[in-house]
């Protein structure tokens, strides 16, 4: 019997292959290819799959390593990379308190230990046992984890103004609110602009105002991803005014989901409201007239007005359960 251990036929094989699409390739790139235009016209072509030519491609130009273009070792058959049945009590526990896949992943990779699973290997563990679901009742038990105590959470959020809203001006002019979680309190600043230092001196002013009327301290804050929040570059967080002012202060800084606002959806709510009760269809004299008219606005908002999130709850009533319980 002939033994092949030692035949290097197939890998020269599959290198002569790889290396004549990737020459077709290159030029289909530079639009110097003789027949094909367009790249899928030369994935169809060749009978390749897109997703495989560039996963190999693309790990070969980074190294410049022909070995890197063979497919790479499985590991022995017998063995699996299936979570271990504790783990997956672990995201089962966590999703029964009506967390996403993507917050259950942030979850186990903040806790230390070694399954650190990715949104989709966790979607993966949801479906094998039915919850990628998720049913009104865990909705309900994540929206009353979330609303455990006033201050745990806050919320805050810039607003761009219409620019007719003065009268006979034209200006930009801008909101912004912080928004307790559990109450609903809100407090919003008018801005003349939205850069990072202004928006960091109207949050600590409207923070302040919530501390000195309700008592509420904040513990975490959570804002969406632009930049008069944070800076582009995670490592310059020291240097950016909101987040340096959160650091100083001792909250917690939380990010939403990109492309998610639904994530700061009490936020969004709140500007939804404002606009219906005070801003649509109207325009005022001045930023003076505007801004007293704004308070006069939180006001009611806070003291009067039921709220159909809290149960038709105004918010000062949520106030006063928590002081009591």
């Amino acid at each position: 019997m002939r033994i092949n251990t030692n035949d290097l036929t197939l890998k020269r094989n599959y290198l002569q292959t790889y290396r004549l699409l990737i020459k077709e390739y290159e030029q289909v790139k530079a639009g110097e290819h003789p027949t094909f235009k367009l790249a899928k016209d030369f994935y169809s072509a060749h009978h390749t799959d897109r997703r495989s030519f560039l996963k190999y491609y693309n790990r070969y130009k980074q190294s410049g390593n022909e070995e890197d273009l063979l497919p790479g070792r499985r590991g022995p058959k017998y063995k699996t990379r299936r979570p271990s049945l504790a783990d997956e009590a672990l995201v089962l526990d966590i999703r029964s308190r009506g967390c996403n896949k993507f917050e259950i992943s942030d979850e186990l990779k903040q806790k230390s230990n070694n399954f650190k699973p990715s949104p989709s290997g966790v979607y993966n563990i949801l479906k094998r046992y039915g919850r990628n679901h998720l049913k009104p009742a865990d909705k309900e038990v994540k929206r009353r984890i979330i609303k455990e105590r006033m201050g745990q959470l806050g919320h805050i959020d810039c607003h761009h103004l219409s620019r007719t809203i003065i009268r006979g001006q034209h200006r930009k002019l801008y909101l912004l609110c912080v928004i307790d979680d559990y109450s609903r309190v809100a407090f919003a600043e008018v801005m003349e602009d939205i850069t990072a230092l202004t928006a960091m001196f109207a949050a600590m002013r409207c923070m302040r105002m919530i501390r000195e009327k309700f008592g509420i301290q904040f513990e975490e804050i959570i804002a969406d991803n632009g930049p008069e929040f944070g800076p582009a570059n995670s490592q310059n967080k020291r240097n950016h005014p909101f987040e340096r002012m959160l650091m100083e202060t001792g909250i917690k800084r939380r990010y939403i989901q990109p492309y998610r606002p639904q994530t700061n959806g009490k936020v969004e709510r709140f500007w939804r409201t404002l606009k219906e009760d005070l801003i649509e269809e109207t325009d005022f004299d001045s930023l003076e007239e505007f801004e007293d008219e704004l308070v006069q606005y939180l006001v009611y908002y806070n003291w009067e007005r039921p709220h159909q999130g809290i149960g038709g709850k105004k918010p000062i009533d949520m106030i006063t359960l928590n002081n009591k319980s």
